[in-house]
């Protein structure tokens, strides 16, 4: 972010103040019509978790020009502090005290807050390792900014998301408790994230019927991921599960509930 964009010349101008868990925006208004471009009928509060002084100031800005309430903190031990009060986190892996997957760790185990990374790290195994630590969405730098935009909104829709009215789903050796949104096994609790929960539970609620990627895309998801996003899920859920046989591939259709 070296050189500024037309767009970039735009944005409001934002004090920054300095804090025990970081700098924080002073907020000097933002207007309605930052409001209606992103579509939003209300502003979220967005914690943005990166080393990069700049480039974590230009996103603070650019995520309050679109109406939200965002601040930032460039330490991992800063976010632990500062993340029960924020609806979202956008977090980085490459934090200089802390790493960020054990950051996302320690969120996910006392929090259901949405965690979206943002990192510059870009394998598959990074990718997995923080899908099932428990992040929401992984995100790789660069990016667009009306993509992450995109994939916020996504996220704070699924966490929306209610599972099936039922509240016990049972399928064999499968318990899935809808109300306390917990899985167990032979009656061992099998931990998961939000998003493998809701896979599972909708493939549960639908035994014998092969559900469409397309639909759970749709309905677990919101439409803006890629075929690789339920795969991924998948694998993860199949070995949490311990057995392939959890979850059936249909080729060229979708996945259905097995027997394990």
């Amino acid at each position: 972010m070296t050189q500024s964009s037309p767009e970039a010349l735009l944005e409001p101008h934002i004090s920054i103040q300095h804090g025990p868990a970081g700098p924080y925006p002073i907020d000097e208004g933002v207007s309605e019509t930052g409001m209606r471009v992103a579509g939003l009928s209300r502003g979220r509060r967005i914690l943005v978790v990166d080393s990069e002084p700049d480039g974590a100031q230009s996103l603070v800005c650019r995520l309050r020009r679109h109406g939200h309430e965002a601040i930032g903190v460039e330490r991992g031990s800063a976010a632990l502090q500062a993340y029960e009060d924020v609806d979202l986190v956008l977090l980085d892996l490459e934090l200089p005290d802390l790493d960020g997957l054990e950051v996302c760790r320690a969120i996910r185990s006392v929090s259901c807050v949405p965690v979206i990374v943002v990192t510059a790290r870009r394998s598959e195994l990074d990718c997995v390792l923080g899908l099932q630590v428990g992040a929401d969405d992984y995100v790789v730098k660069p990016y667009g900014f009306r993509e992450l935009m995109a994939r916020i909104e996504a996220v704070m829709r699924r966490a929306q998301w209610q599972p099936p009215t039922a509240k016990e789903i049972l399928h064999g050796r499968l318990r899935i408790d809808v109300r306390s949104r917990e899985v167990s096994l032979d009656g061992r609790q099998v931990a998961l994230t939000r998003k493998e929960f809701d896979l599972l539970s909708l493939l549960a609620t639908h035994p014998d019927t092969v559900i469409p990627r397309k639909r759970l895309l749709q309905q677990v998801w919101g439409d803006s991921w890629s075929r690789r996003t339920v795969d991924t899920h998948v694998s993860s859920l199949r070995s949490k599960l311990g057995d392939s046989g959890w979850i059936v591939t249909v080729r060229g259709v979708g996945f259905k509930i097995g027997n394990g």
